[in-house]
């Protein structure tokens, strides 16, 4: 049997429990009468990391469900597989619904065509809903939903004690989840989620990719900030809801004023 490394107290995370990057950031909740798992990661992993499970002594039959945090490839390409090796259900937010179920290439980020990258996505269906203040209940746990949309539509968070598991949301060095308008992003909601996780009392932050942190404002706030600048920039094209440039350029061309460059060379 594997000795079991709990990151937490009944928390395991796979890439720990494994020496080695497997991928995502796979938790294991164990509430001792059963478990869970938040995200799976790359179909190429999925069975790695059940043989660890396995391999842990857990019985893979009091698997409760497989949360799929929201619908990227890289968290959920393998959950399919997952579902059916575990007899368990999968659970997602509603807006994480159609593309997993229509294995949607483009929302997932499966198929990135300017990059050449393409993975299959196989479509997987959500057996249970997860919505803003739902309570999961995983043997002696209970895990609280968080709705936290911004980097895609369906993006869940999980309060449990004075653990956060975030997401994509934020990560240790202050960097989130991409932010593309294919993608489903959306700014404003993305900052809002980030106050949140903000005012919250959790003490430490789970992620879902790189290293677990203990939670500081003063990062979080420079990350609040720069989303903040992040709206009202042509960089972010239609995830953008203003570009004050363009506004004050429209207001002198309409008003009929004319550049005066005669106080500098043009060059």
């Amino acid at each position: 049997m594997l000795q079991r490394k709990y990151l937490f107290p009944q928390v395991i995370e796979m890439n720990y429990q494994a020496g080695r990057r497997l991928g995502v950031n796979v938790y294991l909740i164990d509430g001792g009468s059963e478990f869970l798992l938040i995200d799976i990661g790359y179909l190429d992993t999925t069975d790695e990391i059940i043989d660890l499970i396995r391999g842990m002594d857990f019985n893979l039959s009091d698997c409760k469900m497989i949360i799929a945090t929201h619908a990227d490839a890289d968290h959920i390409q393998g959950i399919a597989h997952a579902r059916e090796m575990l007899k368990t259900k999968v659970a997602a937010h509603p807006s994480t619904v159609e593309p997993l179920e229509t294995g949607d290439e483009i929302m997932t980020y499966a198929t990135i065509k300017a990059q050449d990258f393409s993975i299959p996505m196989p479509c997987c269906k959500v057996d249970l809903l997860l919505n803003e203040g739902d309570t999961i209940k995983v043997g002696t746990l209970e895990l609280q939903v968080w709705h936290t949309p911004g980097h895609t539509a369906g993006q869940l968070s999980f309060k449990m004690g004075n653990l956060l598991f975030s997401g994509d949301n934020i990560y240790k060095d202050g960097c989130v989840g991409v932010i593309d308008a294919h993608h489903g992003s959306d700014l404003p909601e993305f900052i809002q989620s980030l106050q949140r996780i903000s005012k919250d009392n959790a003490e430490f932050l789970l992620p879902s990719h790189g290293p677990v942190f203990r939670k500081d404002n003063r990062t979080l706030k420079k990350t609040i900030d720069r989303l903040t600048q992040y709206q009202y920039m042509a960089d972010f094209g239609t995830c953008a809801i203003g570009w004050p440039l363009l506004d004050e350029w429209e207001k002198e061309v309409t008003a009929g004023k004319m550049p005066d460059f005669s106080k500098g060379t043009v060059k």
